[in-house]
């Protein structure tokens, strides 16, 4: 069979994952070692600048070929910023903007915060929840000039970092621009706002959870099939199966929504309402899921899940924690009712059935 070039980006992602980001060997290395191997390949590979340009000193890879990354780093539970600084790249890009080496993040991730562009050209403003804020080199920025939208490239080191956990452990840090001058701007492309950013968020953060998703179900039905009691595997109760059944049910719901918004996003030329719809249900559902899903994945491990040593909590306190980012499904749900209330009634159903 003959590789494409999203399958040929794919398994390279898996292999560096394979490799040097092995959940088990993670776990037990308490100095963290192993995150300077990970980064190093992952920079030689050129994937945390996958959605970058050439002419912004990136892979050029396709929006589709970087989502299937970030799906398998979800199936990884990678706790290193990767997909943080593919979206700090696609930002910085669509501002023509080139980007610098090195980790990056992305500022706001929240719907509230809001960062302004002063007439001087500092920026000023509070982004709280970003994503490994304080490993990160440099901040892509969406700020706003009055009513214009301003994408900036910011020096992390130049920022008020407080630094903060996720519920998977990350770094969730809270970032303070007080008067920070950014090293260069550009009005970002007419059309282009915070909720654009976020809702490429959302499905970037969708494919996450939907991959550490399919990892939980994968070490779940193996250890069923492993675990004996009262002589036979736990795997042959009629309870565990259906526990089981309903992880996959959980996980399939999720793969289908965060797949269909990724491949929305990357065949739109613009952030319009059937982006919007696809985007928001697929962090609504994938959020539902990560819900449900940890749940039963410990409940078939029993307490051995709860574990600090054991590798469980790597992919669904993630898959919690990632619920979240870019708005979690309270925010999007009365977004998506807003629009379609906007609508009308009788647009309802052809935009639904137009995906």
């Amino acid at each position: 069979m003959t590789e494409t070039p999203d399958t040929i980006v794919v398994e390279t992602a898996e292999k560096i994952f394979a490799d040097l980001a092995d959940a088990q060997s993670i776990n037990s290395d308490k100095t963290g070692s192993w995150k300077a191997p990970l980064w190093q390949a992952l920079s030689d590979s050129g994937l945390p600048l996958a959605w970058v340009p050439e002419d912004c000193n990136g892979s050029g890879a396709s929006l589709a070929e970087g989502f299937a990354v970030l799906n398998a780093a979800g199936r990884a539970g990678l706790a290193v910023p990767l997909a943080e600084t593919m979206l700090a790249g696609w930002l910085l890009a669509q501002g023509k903007i080139a980007s610098p080496e090195g980790a990056m993040t992305v500022a706001p991730v929240h719907p509230k915060d809001r960062i302004a562009l002063a007439a001087d050209g500092t920026l000023s403003g509070r982004a709280r929840g970003v994503p490994f804020a304080q490993d990160a080199r440099h901040i892509a920025v969406l700020a706003h000039s009055n009513d214009i939208a301003v994408i900036a490239l910011v020096e992390a080191a130049a920022c008020r970092i407080d630094h903060g956990l996720g519920v998977g452990g990350d770094p969730s840090d809270a970032v303070t621009f007080d008067g920070v001058t950014p090293l260069t701007f550009a009005v970002a492309p007419q059309g282009f706002d915070q909720t654009a950013l976020l809702l490429i968020g959302c499905v970037v953060r969708s494919l996450q959870i939907a991959g550490a998703l399919e990892a939980l179900l994968e070490i779940s039905v193996a250890y069923a099939n492993q675990r004996v009691a009262f002589e036979k595997p736990i795997a042959k109760f009629q309870a565990v199966q259906h526990n089981l059944a309903r992880l996959a049910g959980e996980t399939s719901a999720a793969l289908a929504a965060a797949t269909s918004a990724a491949d929305a996003i990357s065949n739109a030329t613009t952030f319009d309402d059937a982006v919007m719809l696809e985007a928001a249900a697929a962090k609504i559902r994938c959020a539902e899921a990560a819900e449900k899903g940890a749940a039963i994945a410990h409940q078939v491990f029993g307490a051995i899940g709860f574990t600090s040593e054991h590798i469980l909590h790597r992919y669904s306190l993630r898959a919690l924690g990632w619920r979240d980012d870019f708005g979690n499904e309270s925010h999007w749900a009365v977004a998506l009712g807003r629009m379609v209330a906007a609508r009308g009634a009788d647009d309802l159903w052809p935009l639904v059935a137009s995906r």
